[in-house]
Parts: C-alpha cells; sequence; structure tokens
C-alpha cells in the first residue's frame, strides 16, 4: 500500500490494471475528491477489505451488482471507498485488514469484476461515528429497500437516542418520512419480507398500518391475492381502525394534546392518542410486540 499524496492514482496501479483504471484516475480528479475531502487515497487489495457489521443494507441485488461490476471493469472504482485499519495479532505477528464504513455495494462489485485492489480513504472512526457515516452513506446513496430504510432509521433511534427530527436532519429528510418508515417496522414480519424482496410497494404495506394490528395480516393476504390498488386497501383498513372510545365529540382536538401525541410519536415512532372526558384523561401509545412494550414500561418506570 502506497500514499497517493502529490502522485495520483496512476502511481499506485498495477501495470495490467492501468487501461482499466486510467479513466477512473482522471475522473476522481476532476471530481476534486482528494482535494475536497483534504484525505489521501490509498490503494488496498481486495481480500483485505471486510464488511461493516453494523452494514444496514442486507440486500445486494444480482443484477444492479452486475451492471455496475461491468461498469467498474470498463471505468474502474470513480469515487472511493471508506474503511477504518483493523489490527489482529496471529501466531504471525500483527495482521493489517480494512473494515467498510461506506461503499460496500462498490466493493462487491470490484471483487465481481476482479479488481485485485480497490481506492480508499482509511478513517479512524471510533464506532458511534463509524455507525453515523455508515447509516448516512447508506440511507443517502445506496436506495436501501423501505426496511432496511426503516431499520437505519431505528438504529439511529435506539443506538443514538435521536428523535425524529434530530434523525432528519442527520439524513437531510422531513420528519414525517422518518416517522413514517419507522412505522413499516410494526407491520407483521410477512409484509416487511415482502417489501423487503420488492413483491409490494411502500404505499400499499402503509395502507395497512390504518386498520389495527390484529387485522393487517389477513388483509396484506387478501391484498395480495385480488392485488388491491392504495386507495381499496386505504378503504378496507379503515374498517379495521382501531376506535377511539374515549373521543367525546367530532370538535377540533385540544392543540395541547397534539402538541403531546406529536412530542411522544416523535420519541417512539408509534401512534400516540391524548383525550379527556370530564376530568378524566387518557393516553394510548401503539407498540409492536412484547419486546417494545418491555421497553416502554423500562421507560416509564423511570421516569
Amino acid at each position: 500500500m502506497a500514499k497517493t499524496l502529490g502522485r495520483g492514482l496512476q502511481s499506485l496501479i498495477p501495470k495490467k490494471q492501468q487501461k482499466i483504471t486510467d479513466l477512473a484516475s482522471s475522473r476522481m480528479q476532476r471530481a476534486g475528491w482528494a482535494k475536497q475531502k483534504r484525505e489521501s487515497i490509498f490503494n488496498v487489495e481486495t481480500d483485505k477489505i471486510r464488511p461493516n457489521p453494523l452494514q444496514p443494507r442486507r440486500d445486494f441485488a444480482e443484477k444492479p451488482l452486475k451492471e455496475l461490476a461491468d461498469s467498474i471493469r470498463e471505468h474502474g472504482i470513480l469515487q472511493p471507498l471508506i474503511v477504518t485499519k483493523v489490527e489482529k495479532t496471529t501466531s504471525r505477528g500483527r495482521k493489517v485488514e480494512y473494515e467498510l464504513i461506506a461503499g460496500e455495494r462498490r466493493w462487491r462489485a470490484a471483487q465481481m469484476a476482479g479488481l485485485p485492489s480497490v481506492p480508499v480513504v482509511i478513517r479512524d472512526s471510533a464506532a458511534r461515528q463509524k455507525l453515523e457515516i455508515a447509516l448516512v452513506e447508506n440511507i443517502q446513496r445506496e436506495n436501501l429497500n423501505p426496511i432496511e430504510m426503516a431499520i437505519a432509521f431505528k438504529q439511529f433511534q435506539d443506538d443514538f437516542g435521536m428523535k425524529h427530527h434530530e434523525i432528519a436532519e442527520k439524513v437531510g429528510r422531513q420528519r414525517t418520512s422518518v416517522t413514517n418508515f419507522l412505522r413499516l417496522l410494526t407491520l407483521p414480519q410477512e409484509v416487511q419480507d415482502a417489501l423487503s424482496s420488492g413483491k409490494t410497494k411502500e404505499g400499499r404495506a402503509r395502507a395497512l398500518l390504518l386498520a389495527e394490528p390484529s387485522a393487517r395480516l389477513p388483509l396484506f393476504r387478501e391484498m395480495m391475492k385480488h392485488d388491491w390498488g392504495v386507495r381499496v386497501i386505504e378503504d378496507k383498513a379503515r374498517k379495521f381502525a382501531v376506535p377511539n372510545k374515549f373521543a367525546t365529540g367530532h370538535g377540533p382536538k385540544n392543540p395541547f394534546f397534539k402538541k403531546i401525541e406529536k412530542e411522544v410519536a416523535d420519541n417512539w415512532g408509534r401512534r400516540v392518542s391524548v383525550t379527556q372526558r370530564g376530568e378524566v384523561g387518557h393516553m394510548s401509545i401503539e407498540f409492536a410486540g412484547d419486546k417494545e412494550l418491555k421497553k416502554l414500561r423500562d421507560h416509564l418506570v423511570k421516569m
């Protein structure tokens, strides 16, 4: 491995790889990567790099990966991968490997294309920073499916204690978008699997959320059987919506109650309802499964 300061990528590339990566080098230089990031670019053996265990993406579709590999064969890798150095002690001494922070699709495609080495930027990242970089990189660039996106947002929420508006600021999205993605994780696993595999679309799955939890899986199966559109699903789901037994009328909701609902929903990523009849008020919070109920209980007990 050699440092590229002042010499460009060409000095790092074996002769047999020169034709493949000349164009890549010039494009990377025109894009101003090294200058823009003020970080050195290194050339690292492909087989010394391993995936990031915190990577939210789980599905790498073969066809797009093959297309990327074909592009890499022709043009090289136009954007360096971001890695962190990992040193291990073995019977033969210290062994150096590199763990991906960002760019796993490019790395996999480079393997498929047969590249012996790839351009990387090496960062010394703490665990939190490493996960943040990986999550933001994937959310902004890697076309995650809706469930992978929701899991990434949930990692921000669970691992870093971020509220929905903070996650939204971090990844450049609307707060409502973050909330809507997180609510997909309350759907039955069968529905989540269909979303992950592309068998159904996000809009259709989200329409199921209008129904009470016990009705969502039967509705989903009927939806798939009859190929219902979003509007039909919404109409069907509303028939199974949870009635608000504490509702006191059809007038506008108390603005203070609405504020409380929004704040709690932002923190938990679940539907919240606050109502009052006379002197007695009620708050209901949606939860998904025993594990989430226990977390909610623990949080309330601590308070």
